[in-house]
């Protein structure tokens, strides 16, 4: 382990830092940052919460001039949630950076606010393969400036079928840049993608492609017919703080939250079809404890950042063991342990075994416990969202929102969480009790004296 601030970082970036309170670095930090701010071409292997996100963003800030306007770093990655995710890191690292400007461009956006948006050249750039590719075309982005292009899991990018989309996108950076790939595991597709874009690559590992860390795994076997009441007695059983429940097709995301409905619980689906802002709400929802299920696809849960998830159950076995050992990996962050439940129907225990083989270890069975047709003690989240029909462009600041609740609405400060402020609206979590006094007292009082629509959601 070492210390940031033995590292040859600005001290605008040491700021960044302090402000987010990290003092040393993790593994993979340790480890890909020297070669980082040494100019290096890097390949990096690291499983999902390392702390590889902050090594590139440091990268990447270190060599971006703010008086050039022009796009000097380029992050490409596999979802827009992950973007979103990677966004936010930059923009917290770079508070001491005066007018530096980063624009996230991810497809399932309208266009045109973001072909606004490069009237002025970003500094930064954080996207995804297709909707970089369509701006370039529109010759609205320029990349001729680009001192760091980072492949974010690039392992997923390459499973979405985004090859050909990085290779057009890369083929018009400067060859002069530096390049770093990232990507939890290492197959083939991935060495050989660097073999052709990185130029004399650094290559660093944390952990192996079959490391699941202090991760506790059962496997039940039950009929398709008996998933469902399989799951919620699983639910019942261990009753997790949160749970991210995952499906391998989008489709049933829905099905599921359903029929989970029936037995009580309270599930979000979570998958690609949803519009934007769908998306943004069922993720505030989950992060800040008023929603203790996620129903989600795997592309879809790219990027889900939420720390200390109690279990990840796996409705049905991915077909590839790489996907499972994604999966899990979320529910042990930064080296936390973990809870994985997978119901396998007897058509997919040639994947278990799969996953045995992988890991090299026998897998764990159990019986999974069957819920009744109607279940009366379903665990319920602690927390609720109000949804607050103002952000940042009203002026609007988490401090505003806490303020108001704490003072004329009178909830101690306890009973509030997690405050989320986007450009039009904001979000807040107050314990369940509370939520239907604060909605009154918010709409009577209203928030530094103005009114604003606020609805429980």
């Amino acid at each position: 382990m070492t210390a940031f601030a033995a590292l040859p970082l600005s001290p605008a970036l040491l700021q960044g830092l302090e402000s987010l309170e990290f003092a040393d670095t993790t593994p993979i930090q340790a480890q890909a940052l020297p070669a980082i701010l040494d100019g290096r071409d890097l390949i990096a292997q690291a499983p999902t919460g390392s702390g590889k996100t902050i090594a590139f963003a440091l990268g990447l800030l270190q060599r971006v001039d703010p008086q050039q306007i022009q796009t000097q770093a380029l992050v490409l990655c596999p979802t827009r949630e992950l973007a979103d995710q990677v966004g936010k890191a930059i923009r917290r690292l770079a508070v001491g950076i005066p007018n530096l400007k980063l624009s996230l461009l991810c497809g399932g956006i309208p266009l045109g606010p973001q072909l606004a948006s490069l009237a002025h050249a970003p500094h930064v750039v954080v996207g995804t393969p297709g909707r970089i590719q369509e701006l370039l075309r529109k010759q609205a982005l320029g990349l001729a400036g680009v001192r760091t292009l980072v492949l974010d899991e690039a392992d997923r990018m390459l499973d979405m079928g985004f090859e050909e989309a990085i290779r057009d996108i890369v083929g018009k950076t400067p060859k002069t840049r530096q390049t770093l790939l990232f990507s939890a595991t290492y197959p083939e597709a991935v060495r050989g993608l660097g073999r052709r874009m990185l130029r004399d690559a650094v290559e660093v590992t944390v952990g192996g492609e079959s490391e699941t860390p202090a991760i506790e795994q059962w496997f039940y076997e039950v009929d398709a017919s008996q998933k469902p009441a399989a799951l919620a007695g699983l639910l019942i059983e261990h009753r997790p703080e949160s749970s991210v429940v995952f499906c391998n097709m989008r489709r049933d995301t829905e099905a599921l939250v359903s029929e989970l409905m029936r037995y009580g619980f309270s599930p979000l689906a979570l998958h690609g079809d949803m519009e934007q802002r769908d998306r943004d709400e069922v993720l505030v929802k989950f992060a800040n404890r008023s929603c203790n299920v996620l129903v989600a696809s795997d592309v879809a849960a790219r990027g889900l950042d939420v720390k200390d998830i109690g279990a990840v159950i796996n409705y049905e076995l991915p077909t590839d063991p790489d996907v499972y050992t994604h999966r899990i990996g979320r529910t042990a962050r930064a080296g936390r342990s973990g809870l994985a439940l997978s119901l396998c129907a007897p058509p997919e225990i040639p994947r278990a075994l799969a996953l045995e083989k992988l890991q090299g270890v026998e897998l764990r069975w159990r019986r999974a416990p069957m819920a009744g047709k109607q279940v009366r003690n379903a665990p319920q989240a602690p927390m609720a969202t109000l949804q607050i029909d103002a952000g940042r462009t009203d002026k609007l600041r988490p401090g505003d929102v806490m303020g108001a609740l704490t003072g004329r609405a009178g909830l101690p400060a306890e009973a509030v969480g997690k405050i989320d402020v986007f450009a039009t609206r904001a979000y807040v979590a107050v314990a369940r009790a509370e939520a239907d006094h604060a909605v009154a007292q918010l709409r009577d009082g209203g928030i530094k004296g103005r009114k604003f629509r606020v609805r429980k959601i």
